[in-house]
């Protein structure tokens, strides 16, 4: 995607001011996002050392910063205040004077004794959206417990129905707790938002990695309460019909689904497995999960008859589901993920060229753009300082109380 384009209209969140107190993932994701449609998004971060994910994710091109700090925190400006000193305090109290939202995820209780929580800045900006996001919510005997995307994946039951039956325990291959808090966040404070618009006061918003990594769990707590029986892992499938999973054919895997009687029906036409059809084993749904792994073995027989690239084709041919397993490289280099632009590269004035992951959504009326390259830390200080209108001599004077110095 073209960093430089020039849109003809501004973007929905142009003029919004977002002060961004987090580090690591659900935060700055969360931030990223409503920078991408348009915010201001102010990112302050501890002086020396900045966001942690800066150094300490690995994957580090020539710069300081790694790329997935890198691809978090793009369409952001970047101040270095030192929060725990009162001078640093004073200059961000001035800050949230003129924020719309503030997105934090420090543990509970941390921003409050720096006297920077809900409570404090909204005697001074009443209008003030706060969203803090944490591991396990503000409330709650795990509260105060670090929230890392691992254990909210292990304690809300995630870990549980992942993986294959009798296997070791196996976490999502992407951070879904981390990612789906920050997708909840960015549709919390944006709704507070338009409450604020309408008239309305702020509010504060508590999101918690524990509390989204459930709510993706419609299936499996389905199964839990309508049977009473504890959802176990079943690979790739699907715990409501069948067959919907990954299958072998004559050169690997691919992935189909049958997911009604109609598709079912038409399966087992275009595999000439009319056999399968009236058996009483796969008869209808229920019959079909109940006797799930035979119902694959007789599958995978006549699937070992021809490549996936091929069954994917005739699948698709009768309207049925089907899609090639590709890894990361081949995701991004198909023609589907080249047409959606979902690799982008952004100019970086250390790195040069950097690639970023492509904006998720698509807006025609006011595409999204990369307005800002993701900040050098502290890059932007001196220019927020001038829009806060502190002369030289306040500077100093911040500058002598510790608020710029780690």
């Amino acid at each position: 995607m073209n960093a430089t384009t020039e849109n003809p209209r501004p973007l929905p969140l142009e003029g919004v001011r977002v002060l961004d107190v987090s580090q690591v993932m659900a935060g700055p994701f969360c931030s990223m996002l409503l920078g991408d449609l348009g915010a201001d998004v102010i990112k302050i971060e501890p002086p020396g050392s900045g966001d942690q994910t800066r150094s300490a994710m690995g994957f580090k091109l020539k710069g300081n910063d790694s790329l997935g700090f890198l691809n978090m925190n793009r369409n952001k400006r970047s101040v270095a205040i030192n929060l725990k000193s009162p001078a640093g305090r004073e200059l961000f109290h001035e800050l949230a004077k003129t924020a719309d939202i503030l997105v934090e995820n420090y543990r509970p209780g941390v921003m409050r004794k720096l006297g920077c929580g809900y409570e404090d800045l909204r005697q001074l900006n009443p209008k003030l959206v706060y969203a803090s996001i944490s591991g396990f919510g503000q409330s709650g005997p795990w509260a105060d417990r670090p929230g890392f995307d691992l254990m909210a994946q292990a304690m809300s039951g995630v870990m549980s129905v992942t993986g294959h039956p009798g296997s070791p325990p196996v976490k999502a291959g992407v951070p879904v707790a981390d990612i789906g808090c920050s997708l909840f966040t960015v549709y919390a404070v944006l709704a507070a938002y338009i409450g604020v618009k309408n008239g309305g006061e702020g509010q504060y918003i508590d999101a918690a990695l524990f509390d989204a990594a459930l709510a993706f769990s419609i299936w499996d707590t389905a199964e839990y309460w309508g049977t009473g029986r504890e959802p176990e892992p079943v690979g790739t499938a699907n715990r409501m019909s069948a067959p919907y999973q990954a299958v072998r054919s004559k050169d690997g895997w691919f992935v189909m689904g049958a997911t009604n009687q109609k598709l079912w029906l038409k399966l087992c036409e275009v595999m000439q497995r009319q056999d399968l059809a009236a058996d009483p084993r796969f008869i209808d749904n229920p019959a079909r999960l109940a006797n799930r792994p035979v119902l694959i073995e007789e599958l995978e027989k006549t699937f070992a008859e021809k490549t996936s690239d091929e069954w994917v084709d005739i699948l698709l041919a009768a309207g049925l589901p089907a899609g090639t397993m590709y890894s990361y490289p081949q995701a991004y280099a198909s023609e589907q993920g080249r047409e959606r632009q979902m690799r982008m590269e952004i100019a970086h004035p250390v790195e040069g060229s950097v690639p970023n992951i492509g904006f998720p959504v698509k807006l025609r009326g006011t595409p999204q753009q990369v307005r800002r390259h993701p900040p050098l830390l502290g890059e932007h200080t001196e220019a927020i300082l001038d829009e806060l209108g502190l002369d030289e001599a306040a500077r100093q004077r911040l500058q002598a109380g510790g608020a710029f110095l780690p």
